[in-house]
């Protein structure tokens, strides 16, 4: 895997080993980023981070900062690897479950102005719920959340839906608040 574009493209991404673990391929992030247009100065949220290739590649295009949430501790390293191999700033690694992170964000009022959800397929009805809760409160007026669930699974969260579009085994979903 690679970075796709910005002030690190080209640049290699480690992934975590093991079949747990499923990084959002390059084809898959360029169509992200160009349906959302610019990133500069976003603050970003990457949730169930896994190998992180989202938010670095929102870094690598200008965003602000972004925190990567992801509860494997092997993931967590391999995302703070990539931070420190691409030079990338503003990233900061939280290592535990997307439903808390939420928790503590709405808590605190810290809110996004771009969330990357890529729950595990097969548990995305186990976190829908909460997501459904808790990922509302977090983004600021105008924010966009992208979705990805197995391509036969539509997300219904309580937000305006943008867009839709199956890549493959994927569908990515881009709501807004």
């Amino acid at each position: 895997m690679r970075i796709v574009a910005g002030s690190r493209k080209g640049h290699r991404i480690e992934a975590p080993t093991g079949l747990v673990t499923r990084p959002t391929s390059d084809r898959v992030r360029e169509s992200v980023f160009s349906i959302l247009g610019p990133v500069e100065d976003a603050r970003v949220l990457d949730l169930f981070a896994g190998s992180g290739a989202m938010g670095l590649e929102a870094l690598s295009r200008g965003a602000a900062s972004c925190v990567f949430v992801e509860r494997s501790r092997a993931a967590c390293r391999v995302i703070e690897r990539n931070l420190e191999r691409l030079r990338l700033e503003g990233g900061v690694v939280l290592c535990r479950e997307a439903a808390r992170a939420l928790r503590d964000d709405v808590e605190s009022g810290r809110r996004y102005d771009l969330v990357l959800v890529d729950a595990p397929y097969e548990g995305w009805a186990g976190h829908e719920p909460a997501l459904g809760e808790l990922l509302p409160a977090v983004l600021e007026p105008g924010a966009v959340a992208v979705v990805e669930t197995a391509a036969g699974t539509e997300p219904s969260l309580p937000l305006d839906l943008v867009t839709t579009r199956r890549y493959g085994s994927a569908r990515i979903t881009v709501l807004s608040r």
